[in-house]
């Protein structure tokens, strides 16, 4: 039997990393195309035309990004590995458990 509360939490991780790589993940890929190609980095706004900065906190951004898609990713995947052995909801000590298919509960009501 299967723990649902992993298995739910590790589908919701694992779809917000992809969302959030979706989404997010295409201002971030610019950075290693500007460094290798042009040996320049730009910010590029609405309000202004491009402005050049430092390739190494577009690449640090860059590396942050991914690390919290990774995190989250991983999260997931491991949420799911333990949702599938479910082993925490099979294994409750018989004195632990409650309601009508506790042997010692219909004891106790019949005293």
């Amino acid at each position: 039997m299967s723990d649902m509360r992993f298995l739910i939490l590790g589908v919701g991780l694992m779809f917000a990393g992809f969302l959030m790589f979706g989404i997010f993940g295409n201002e971030y890929r610019d950075a290693n195309l500007e460094m290798l190609e042009f040996n320049d980095c730009f910010e590029y706004t609405d309000e202004t035309g491009p402005v050049q900065v430092n390739c190494t906190y577009k690449i640090f951004d860059q590396t942050i990004f991914l690390v919290v898609v990774g995190a989250l990713l991983l999260g997931g995947t491991i949420s799911l590995i333990k949702g599938i052995r479910g082993k925490w909801d099979n294994e409750v000590k018989p004195e632990d458990m409650v309601g009508p298919g506790n042997s010692e509960n219909s004891e106790n009501k019949d005293n």
